[in-house]
């Protein structure tokens, strides 16, 4: 008795479609009218189009499943597509190296994208622009702070370091304010207890007028 296991099978190249539909792509491939051939795979295109229902929140959604028709039938399916087969060779492309900025981080905490907002900020004229956007980078520190440190901090450490990274071309305006930790951190929630409670006496007052009644 010869048993038929998945990995004696031809691999598949979308599994989430499942075997059937490997099948069926595998079958329409053989049918020899066009016509028919078209008609089969509007079929197929549905029944993939309810297996992932997800992606019919997604724009190009039609576009997606025709796209995943021709990757399952290997780019081999002569069909009438209403939009353009996706390329092979674009596919196994290796996607284009994203150039990484060398260097330390002086303050891991803070992180790269605060030191190239300082530099950003340094650039510009002196103003309400300039010192508006240095009011949003001293809270966005103090908040990194406190969310890798899970410590209070002074607002003084938060500035001086605000004055080294910027070389001193940063200060906070006189009468800026800094936020305070719960306003920039979400609290946690407090358990609401009050509606148990309530409900115990509501039970406890019940009994009571029940007892009292039988007396």
């Amino acid at each position: 008795m010869g048993y038929d296991y998945n990995t004696q099978r031809k691999r598949m190249a979308l599994p989430e479609y499942g075997r059937n539909v490997q099948k069926m792509v595998d079958h329409i491939k053989t049918i020899e009218d066009r016509g028919e051939r078209n008609r089969a795979a509007r079929t197929i295109i549905q029944i993939m189009g309810n297996l992932n229902p997800h992606l019919r929140d997604e724009g190009d959604f039609k576009h997606k499943l025709w796209d995943h028709l021709a990757l399952i039938a290997n780019f081999d399916l002569d069909i009438d597509s209403p939009y353009p087969t996706p390329e092979r060779e674009k596919l196994i492309e290796k996607p284009k190296q994203i150039p990484y900025k060398q260097g330390d981080i002086r303050y891991l905490h803070y992180g790269r994208i605060i030191e190239l907002m300082i530099d950003a900020a340094c650039e510009l004229e002196e103003g309400g622009e300039k010192e508006y956007l240095t009011t949003l980078i001293v809270n966005q520190m103090k908040k990194a702070y406190i969310t890798w440190n899970r410590s209070q901090v002074a607002d003084e450490v938060i500035i001086g370091d605000l004055k080294m990274l910027s070389g001193g071309r940063l200060k906070i305006t006189e009468g800026v304010k800094i936020l305070e930790v719960k306003e920039l951190l979400p609290q946690p929630r407090k358990k609401q207890q009050q509606g148990k409670s309530h409900g115990k006496q509501q039970n406890k007052q019940f009994i009571r007028k029940k007892v009292h009644n039988r007396h």
